[in-house]
C-alpha cells in the first residue's frame, strides 16, 4: 500500500505510538484539523500490518474520533449558531430540519459516510440545537465503531486491496450503507405505528 501522505510529524506519531497515534490523528481529524479519509487509511496500514492488533487499532480510532466530536460538541453547544452557520454555509437549513426530526441517526449516518459528507457540519448542529450528550456519543460509537471494525476486518482479509477498494469505491459504498440503514429505520418505524394502532 502506498505510504499515507501525512506531514512528517504526524507519521512519526503513528510510527511511533501506533494505537495511540492512530488516537491523535482521529481526535485531531475530528475536531480542529482535517485529514479526509487518512483514519481510515491508517486503520487498514496497521491493520495490515498487524492483524492481532486490528481490533485495539479500530477501537483507538473510534475513540479518538469520539473525542474530538465531543469537543467541536461541546464548542459548538456553547459558541451556538455562528460557528454552526459559519462552517455549514449553504447547507445549514437542510442539516438543521434532518437534526431536529433524526438526532440519533444525524450523527450515526454521517459517522459511516467517507469523505466528502460535510461529517462536522451535523457534529455542530448536534451541539447547536442541544442533542443529549448520550445520543450522540451513542451514535458516534456505534457508526465510527462500525466503519473503522469493518474498514479492519477487510484489511485483515485482503490486505492493501483494502486500501484501493475504499479509494475507488468508498463514497459508493457508503451511499449504499446508508441506503440500508434509512430503509430499515423506516420499516421500523412503519411496524412501530402498526403496534401502536
Amino acid at each position: 500500500m502506498n505510504k499515507v501522505k501525512l506531514p512528517e510529524w504526524m507519521q512519526h506519531l503513528v510510527a511511533t505510538l501506533g494505537g495511540a497515534g492512530l488516537f491523535a490523528v482521529a481526535f485531531l481529524d475530528s475536531s480542529v484539523l482535517s485529514f479526509p479519509i487518512v483514519t481510515d487509511l491508517l486503520v487498514i496500514e496497521e491493520s495490515v500490518q498487524n492483524h492481532a492488533r486490528m481490533p485495539y487499532y479500530a477501537a483507538m480510532a473510534t475513540l479518538g474520533s469520539l473525542a474530538g466530536c465531543i469537543w467541536l460538541y461541546l464548542i459548538a453547544k456553547k459558541s451556538g449558531e455562528a460557528l454552526y452557520r459559519r462552517k455549514s454555509g449553504a447547507l445549514a437549513e437542510r442539516i438543521r430540519g434532518w437534526v431536529s426530526r433524526n438526532a440519533f441517526l444525524s450523527a450515526f449516518i454521517p459517522a459511516l459516510l467517507p469523505p466528502p459528507l460535510p461529517f462536522k457540519a451535523f457534529v455542530l448542529a448536534e451541539g447547536v440545537f442541544q442533542v443529549p450528550l448520550r445520543t450522540f456519543v451513542v451514535a458516534l460509537l456505534l457508526g465510527r465503531g462500525l466503519r473503522y471494525f469493518v474498514e479492519g476486518i477487510l484489511a485483515v482479509r485482503y490486505g492493501d486491496q483494502a486500501a484501493t477498494f475504499l479509494i475507488a469505491h468508498g463514497k459508493v459504498t457508503g451511499f449504499v450503507t446508508v441506503g440500508v440503514v434509512l430503509i430499515l429505520y423506516f420499516i421500523a418505524r412503519m411496524l412501530g405505528k402498526e403496534k401502536k394502532d
